[in-house]
């Protein structure tokens, strides 16, 4: 049971258009936060995320980061930076943007197979998804940059790793704190 169903439970069209819309909106936003690194900025996109594929489950979650990567590719500044234009999607974080959908899906699909409820199952559900990111995202920059791997691990993952630790515990607190304003009723 995901937190969106629980609030919601006959979800239409339009209230998951509305999700897709308001998740993309806070994912863009998360963007903008940001601390300036080449050739990958840190950002909270992966909070943004975490807490969306935790509380939307996986179709709706990964809906939600392709609408943020169209809105991106259509010259809306939702990248970090408040960068836009469909070149981001093909330049040395472009791992990381399209990983961004898997990594939504899958936290979300970990959330409706069990993993939705306490502070060890959420924050499992939001830290295996955001480990797995460094995989395109690393793999990308290599690709695009021709940087050599032990290189490309060192700007593109290290830096990253205790954000995610960080960033995924941060979620896992928020939703549990969602839960207990429900009253941890459950479907």
């Amino acid at each position: 049971m995901t937190l969106s169903k629980a609030l919601l439970a006959r979800q239409s069209f339009l209230t998951q258009a509305l999700m897709v819309l308001g998740g993309s909106l806070v994912v863009g936003m998360s963007a903008q936060v940001s601390v300036p690194m080449f050739p990958v900025p840190m950002t909270l996109q992966t909070l943004a995320i975490s807490v969306i594929g935790l509380s939307y489950g996986s179709r709706l979650a990964a809906v939600t980061l392709i609408a943020y990567l169209a809105e991106g590719a259509m010259g809306l500044p939702v990248f970090a930076g408040g960068a836009a234009g469909a070149q981001h999607l093909m330049g040395p974080t472009a791992g990381f943007l399209w990983g961004f959908v898997g990594m939504a899906w899958l936290t979300g699909w970990l959330v409706e197979r069990g993993l939705d409820r306490g502070f060890l199952r959420l924050f499992a559900a939001a830290i295996v998804p955001a480990m797995l990111l460094f995989v395109p995202g690393v793999g990308a920059l290599m690709l695009v940059t021709g940087m050599a791997a032990g290189k490309a691990l060192a700007v593109g993952m290290t830096p990253f790793v205790l954000g995610a630790l960080v960033k995924a515990a941060i979620a896992a607190v928020t939703l549990m704190g969602g839960w207990a304003a429900l009253g941890g009723r459950k479907g």
